[in-house]
């Protein structure tokens, strides 16, 4: 078996699914004290010695085993952070037949994860906050697939094609929408009285009524 100073990258092992069992439950067990330690730290002080502490690893190796560095790692913890939310997101979007719905539904399905997974939403807020400030850090993929902003712009050109939504620039209608839901998060995240399901109603009537049809 190999020393854990070596790194079981997916390219080397293959595909994620490749992993044994055991390599995934340690992967696993990695990024949710990533997430942890991301949340409660922040990101520049989420260095692999807080991680492995949070985990109680025995050292930093069993980290760079499994991930090549902090890049590759805050890329698997954004990545396992969205498909939990999109668990949660997309078989609602799917019961919903308008377009002025499914807005509806992404506005109050990323205020329950919030609420549901406060840690985890804190986490991204840091993987975002970092790229927005450094710039090249390799992870303004992973920003722009956080935001979601070409995922709103495609729903609402949709909503206009279908005749639900009036003509407007669908791109920055997107980035209001998200500066609006990040606005109300960062004020929930500080602690602050909140109550998320009222302004989940709220801003989907006030955008429905910015978008809607002549």
């Amino acid at each position: 078996m190999r020393s854990d100073n070596r790194k079981a990258t997916a390219t080397e092992a293959g595909p994620t699914s490749s992993f044994t069992f055991t390599q995934r439950a340690r992967r696993a067990q990695i990024v949710q004290a990533a997430i942890e330690t991301l949340a409660e730290s922040g990101y520049t002080r989420t260095t692999f010695s807080r991680i492995s502490r949070q985990a109680r690893l025995c050292s930093t190796g069993m980290i760079s085993y499994h991930f090549s560095g902090k890049p590759e790692l805050i890329t698997e913890v954004a990545h396992t952070i969205m498909g939990k939310a999109e668990t949660m997101l997309e078989p609602r979007l799917r019961e919903v037949d308008t377009y002025r719905g499914k807005l509806g539904v992404f506005i109050g399905s990323t205020f329950e994860f919030a609420s549901t997974y406060p840690t985890h939403t804190l986490a991204l807020v840091e993987i975002v906050a970092m790229a927005r400030d450094r710039g090249s850090t390799g992870l303004e993929r992973v920003e722009q697939d956080i935001l979601c902003v070409e995922r709103l712009a495609a729903l609402l050109e949709h909503g206009v094609r279908a005749g639900e939504f009036g003509a407007f620039d669908c791109r920055t209608m997107a980035f209001a929408l998200r500066g609006a839901i990040d606005g109300v998060l960062c004020q929930y995240l500080r602690h602050e009285a909140v109550d998320l399901d009222r302004c989940a109603q709220e801003l989907t009537r006030a955008f429905g009524l910015c978008a809607q049809a002549a």
